[in-house]
């Protein structure tokens, strides 16, 4: 490749125009939470989205979680005999 030829710039991914439904709201959270957010969702996110369906998505997602590790020590002492 010739060091002179010009590279195609790079153009930001455009946000839909729709506000996220229930399933990208979690899909959103569950992104957030290990990291892997897309730009393009991330935009939509803010340019859309209400703070508050986050946040409480957020939390019960976090419930869930901590519910499912107590569970699951529970399942792990009384299969061990404890």
């Amino acid at each position: 490749m010739n060091p002179r030829q010009e590279q195609s710039p790079r153009t930001e991914p455009q946000p839909p125009d729709r506000a996220p439904g229930f399933v990208d709201i979690v899909l959103s959270v569950l992104a957030g939470f290990f990291g892997v957010q897309s730009e393009r969702n991330r935009a939509r996110d803010f340019q859309h989205g209400r703070p508050i369906h986050y946040i409480l998505v957020g939390l019960a997602l976090t419930l869930l979680f901590i519910l499912a590790v107590l569970l699951a020590v529970k399942w792990v002492l009384r299969s061990a005999g404890v």
